[in-house]
């Protein structure tokens, strides 16, 4: 028996599940019937060929608009972050213009005394004729010693006097300077509110315009799988009309695909016997190398794993767990994001990090500046990795054997996965 022949014998054994049995001789038809067929299949299949390479086309440009959506996203986190900076700064400013008029007032208020102890005094002295470097006022003295009294008596008047008008322009120009440094605290506190303000309604627009476009490619796609599904029907049905040759290798097809499953299954099998042996103790992740208790490192990563599972939720989470969701106007809205209660990619940092007194934005961009920059050949367990330009698209945690933890996209949950060099920046960030 050759081995072409024992090939088919166990092809044969293994689809019928009978070790002996053997199929019954395909049909024998004219040479033009074979010929017609195998054309119309052909033709088919060549159908097939070019609209899988459109759809692969279509799948990649879809993925590269997900990671546009992603990146205007994490933008748009980032206006927020502003905003609320700009608003608390706003809102200090505000108080220290409170604080300050109410100085202001005080200082008016002085000033008002002030003058009217002048006018007081000024009206006095003009009533008694004692008015400073007046004659007057030494008119009617009894004696030397009376007049030398009354020369005193003025030169210390007239001292009075020059003290209210010194104190009268100090009380004015502190009630000027608190009113100017009021007004110009809250001018530029009040004008970066604004700045903030605008900033966030263009991420949001830039935002929405990335949506659109992912969903409409979203539809081209769809569009392009159903006409693929559809020309891969009437292959099959070609292909159901060949004979002979044909119809064996369709059935060695089977059974070439049935042992592509079967090797799979054994490969996963000793991959995952594999990995049971070479698996940390419950609660360290499978790649990262074990660490002494309370080493920082391992209280980040335990932290990030104690998530897995957790949905995800764009906008969602913070120092001190999983939040809801917010809106996004597109995709994250479609899966209901904003009425779930979990975490997206920055949103387990900041939880992760929070574990060690580290607080993190909410935002991968800010992220991924708020340490130290080490090469991607030498990251360690406990680094952030980062994708897309300045770190904004996407941030995980690396756990070590090529393995990370993240919150990856809508309709996934907190995982583990295998590190994606696909638009991954050079560079991660070091925090402990």
């Amino acid at each position: 028996m050759t081995r072409f022949s024992a090939v088919v014998v166990l092809m044969a054994a293994f689809l019928t599940g009978t070790a002996h049995a053997v199929p019954p001789p395909p049909p024998n038809p004219s040479d033009a019937e074979i010929s017609a067929s195998r054309a119309e299949a052909d033709a088919k299949a060549a159908r097939v060929g070019e609209l899988t390479g459109r759809l692969t086309q279509a799948e990649s440009r879809l993925q590269e608009l997900m990671d546009e959506v992603s990146y205007k996203r994490e933008l748009a986190n980032k206006a927020r972050v502003d905003l609320e900076a700009a608003i608390s700064a706003a809102e200090a400013a505000r108080r220290e213009a409170t604080a300050a008029r109410v100085q202001a007032d005080a200082a008016s208020a002085a000033v008002e005394r002030s003058r009217r102890e002048l006018d007081e005094f000024a009206a006095a002295s003009y009533a008694q004729g004692s008015t400073v470097g007046s004659f007057s006022a030494y008119i009617g003295a009894k004696s030397p010693e009376d007049l030398l009294a009354r020369a005193q008596m003025l030169e210390a008047v007239s001292a009075a006097s020059l003290n209210r008008l010194d104190q009268v322009t100090r009380d004015q120009g502190t009630a000027a300077n608190l009113d100017s440094a009021a007004r110009a605290a809250l001018n530029q506190a009040e004008a970066k509110q604004a700045a903030a303000d605008e900033a966030r309604k263009v991420a949001d627009q830039a935002q929405q315009v990335a949506v659109d476009a992912h969903t409409a490619q979203t539809a081209a796609t769809t569009q392009l799988q159903s006409d693929k599904d559809a020309v891969e029907r009437e292959l099959n049905a070609a292909r159901g009309q060949v004979n002979g040759l044909q119809a064996q290798r369709q059935q060695y097809d089977q059974w070439a695909e049935a042992k592509k499953r079967e090797d799979e299954e054994n490969a996963r099998r000793a991959a995952a016997a594999q990995a049971a042996a070479a698996a940390p103790p419950p609660g360290r992740p499978a790649a990262a190398a074990p660490a002494p208790s309370g080493n920082r490192v391992q209280t980040v990563i335990n932290r990030a794993l104690s998530q897995r599972g957790v949905i995800y939720a764009w906008g969602g989470g913070n120092y001190n767990g999983p939040t809801y969701g917010v809106r996004d106007g597109g995709v994250a809205d479609s899966y209901g994001d904003y009425r779930k209660i979990g975490f997206d990619c920055s949103g387990l940092m900041m939880y992760a990090f929070a574990g060690v007194g580290v607080y993190l934005p909410h935002y991968s961009g800010y992220q991924y500046n708020s340490g130290r920059k080490v090469p991607l050949s030498q990251m360690a367990p406990g680094d952030m990795i980062f994708w897309g330009p300045g770190g904004g698209t996407h941030v995980a945690l690396y756990l070590g054997g090529g393995m990370m933890v993240e919150a990856p996209h809508s309709g996934a949950v907190v995982r583990i996965s295998p590190v994606r060099y696909g638009g991954i920046m050079p560079y991660v960030t070091r925090l402990l």
